[in-house]
């Protein structure tokens, strides 16, 4: 894609998502810390997608595409692949959409994100992470069963809903000069970046990803999709090799900067969202706080924007997580 071709994805897309999730989809809180605001010398405004459905902004892209079936494809079932958020998210639409859902997931999937895919109504099936290719299995799942296939961030219906996030939060709070969002697949920063740039055309969006999986930041760089060693980090939610060739088409484009963040700053935000905001983070829901805690944002905002993407992780992990040494 060129410079001068349409973005697969517009503000009247993100718009359109909007009014199919109005009524669905809980409008989030933006919650903000007076302690934080000292610590980073800017106005910090914290968009709590933690409080979405199913934890995640990830019920947003889900239902925005689930709601555009057809009556046909609806009946026949929505297909998905997807370790965690996405899984719960495609399910708990097919439910609200009078649909049925079979979702691919890893077989080392914590068993407790497998029973919160079969509470909403899906059928699981699994693979072998380290040997399968969840794409290809996940189409030929599709194409065996009927299934319309819905993919974690590649589809333009996907990004448009998580776009919502960054429409939601500037209808609440203003413009912010800058916009801070986790990166993993890419679809989350995608779709907000097109959201920011066409209400605020001057703000700066920065992407986050954990130190160990940087494929967005390289790919920036090298101006192509560049693949990185599968990542070993506590982010698992953005533990991506690649970016999305859909997603890396806007973020190519849109996306100003990519920040990194190690393990241990992420833990940090984890622990300061907890003790001083009283909210729980998933580590990936944490690294756009650990960003800027960790001073990685350039220049003198004023205002910063920060998309807490999720709260799903489990007591025990969260626990181990956030101890102090």
């Amino acid at each position: 894609m060129t410079a001068g071709e349409p973005l697969p994805v517009s503000l009247a897309d993100i718009g359109a998502a909007a009014a199919r999730l109005a009524g669905v989809a809980h409008r989030t809180p933006v919650l903000t810390s007076r302690t934080l605001d000292s610590r980073v010398g800017a106005r910090v405004l914290c968009k709590a997608e933690n409080f979405q459905r199913v934890g995640a902004f990830k019920f947003r892209g889900a239902y925005n595409a689930v709601s555009q079936l057809t009556p046909a494809q609806l009946a026949a079932g929505i297909g998905a692949y997807s370790s965690g958020n996405h899984a719960q998210a495609v399910a708990l639409a097919a439910r609200e959409s009078g649909s049925r859902a079979v979702i691919l997931m890893p077989e080392d999937t914590p068993t407790s994100k497998v029973a919160a895919v079969r509470e909403y109504g899906a059928e699981v099936l699994t693979y072998d992470r380290y040997t399968g290719d969840r794409v290809a299995i996940g189409a030929a799942m599709a194409a065996e069963r009927g299934l319309a296939l819905i993919p974690p961030y590649e589809h333009p219906h996907v990004i448009a809903g998580q776009g919502t996030v960054a429409l939601e939060l500037f209808d609440q709070v203003g413009a912010v000069d800058v916009l801070v969002a986790p990166v993993g697949g890419g679809g989350l920063i995608a779709g907000s970046a097109v959201a920011a740039k066409g209400l605020h055309a001057g703000v700066r969006v920065v992407g986050v990803e954990p130190e160990a999986g940087d494929d967005t930041r390289r790919s920036l760089a090298a101006g192509r999709r560049v693949s990185v060693p599968v990542p070993r980090t506590i982010a698992d939610g953005q533990a991506a090799d690649i970016p999305g060739e859909l997603t890396f088409s806007v973020n190519r484009r849109l996306v100003d900067e990519i920040v990194l963040v190690t393990d241990e700053e992420i833990r940090a935000a984890m622990r300061f969202a907890f003790e001083r905001m009283k909210i729980v983070l998933e580590p990936s829901g944490a690294t756009g706080l650990a960003a800027v805690l960790a001073g990685r944002l350039s220049g003198t905002p004023s205002r910063v924007g920060v998309i807490l993407s999720g709260g799903n992780v489990d007591t025990r992990r969260f626990a181990d997580l956030v101890a102090s040494d």
